[in-house]
């Protein structure tokens, strides 16, 4: 098949999410199957800088055999202020290429790209599949102008959709609230690449690096610094737990990029008694946050929602004890008390609790840890993951009705 991937952004431009490492992972494993892959995407590298350094129209590169698109952003002040990542080439250049392609996957909802595709798929009769990333509540910031895309765009894009992948049955449930029909809608998770986990770094690497004592404890947060994160809940939970629950030896560690939330954050640490035991590290890649991971004694997830999340999956790959919010796909995700432990979402006296329970009980953790880490072995392998997405892709090609 020749199959054309569409999302805003893509390695290396990992300061914005597991998206553009779901996308990649998923055209990486097509193209070892024997498939053609093309990515559309933009030049944008993080919130402020672009890949190429300048302004590109477009940038044809080959990345681990995938042949990835990288059209030039409008402007980068709009996809800080916005999170709008407009290219004008894409239309030019799409829709003289658009008719070779197969089938058509549009990651998240909400963009300019899937405008722009989604017209040229029903001009040239090309059938798309969509696949949110737990992105069809409209909630964060920007709310209303979320809305307004629905209604002008993201319903219609759902719609006219062959297939829509949910990555858990709540958001096959999101997908039906707006219209999507059930039979249109394939249940698929995420998945890593297992190799990537096979070695893991030496124990205390990360703690030298940064400063920490070796005889420290580490609660371990990794992903963006949002509100709807729940970082603010962490920080409220790690100053109960420090100070009122008199647990003194852990540290607090937040690694992932600012989406907007840093300075709210550093307030709220310094207000609740607690910035000299919390580190905030900015973003980290590879082996460093590998090394992250192997140092953590708990991973915590405090999210006021969440579809699906990497990270999920890199801590369970790495055999450690997930606590996560009871929302979203956490609720189906996670058997609490074997591979994670949940608590109720904004609870953040019940989260110390919860801290303090695993970083107390270190055999409990383990086990926790080691039932994980086996799950996600057994079933969110990458090529597992992409086998059920290649039936989705043939399965509408050789049927005579796209939509």
């Amino acid at each position: 098949m020749k199959i054309l991937h569409v999302i805003p952004s893509f390695p290396p431009a990992y300061a914005f999410g597991g998206g553009p490492r779901i996308a990649f992972l998923q055209a990486k494993e097509l193209v070892k199957r024997g498939h053609e892959v093309t990515v559309y995407t933009t030049d944008a590298k993080d919130h402020y800088s672009r890949i190429f350094n300048k302004r590109v129209k477009w940038i044809e590169k080959d990345v681990k055999g995938i042949r990835v698109v990288y059209f030039g952003n409008l402007s980068m002040f709009i996809v800080r202020k916005f999170s709008l990542f407009i290219t004008p080439t894409l239309k030019t250049f799409a829709k003289y290429q658009i008719k070779e392609f197969d089938i058509i996957h549009l990651h998240g909802l909400r963009s300019y790209q899937n405008i722009i595709i989604a017209q040229l798929t029903r001009k040239y009769g090309i059938p798309y599949v969509i696949q949110a990333h737990g992105t069809i509540p409209a909630i964060g910031a920007w709310k209303t102008i979320k809305k307004l895309y629905d209604i002008t765009f993201g319903c219609k894009i759902l719609n006219n959709a062959s297939r829509a992948i949910a990555l858990t049955s709540e958001e096959a449930r999101e997908y039906e609230s707006r219209g999507v029909p059930p039979d249109k809608i394939a249940i698929i998770p995420n998945g890593i690449d297992l190799s990537n986990y096979a070695v893991l770094p030496p124990k205390d690497i990360f703690k030298e690096k940064i400063g920490i004592p070796k005889d420290k404890k580490i609660i371990l947060y990794i992903g963006g610094i949002h509100w709807v994160k729940g970082i603010d809940i962490l920080i409220k939970a790690y100053s109960y737990f420090k100070n009122k629950l008199g647990y003194r030896e852990a540290v607090l560690v937040l690694v992932g990029p600012d989406h907007g939330y840093l300075n709210k954050a550093k307030v709220l640490a310094r207000s609740s008694g607690v910035s000299d035991s919390i580190i905030f590290t900015g973003p980290m890649y590879g082996k460093d946050k590998l090394s992250a991971y192997v140092d953590a004694d708990v991973f915590v997830l405090p999210s006021r929602h969440e579809g699906f999340p990497m990270v999920l999956l890199e801590a369970w790959a790495c055999g450690k004890p997930v606590i996560a919010s009871r929302t979203g796909g956490f609720r189906e995700l996670i058997s609490d008390g074997e591979t994670g432990i949940l608590f109720e979402p904004e609870n953040h006296k019940e989260l110390a609790e919860k801290i303090l329970y695993l970083l107390n009980d270190p055999a409990k953790a383990e086990e926790i840890g080691r039932k994980a880490k086996l799950l996600v072995e057994r079933k969110y392998s990458i090529n597992k993951i992409v086998e059920q997405i290649e039936r989705v892709y043939y399965d509408i090609i050789s049927s005579k009705d796209h939509g």
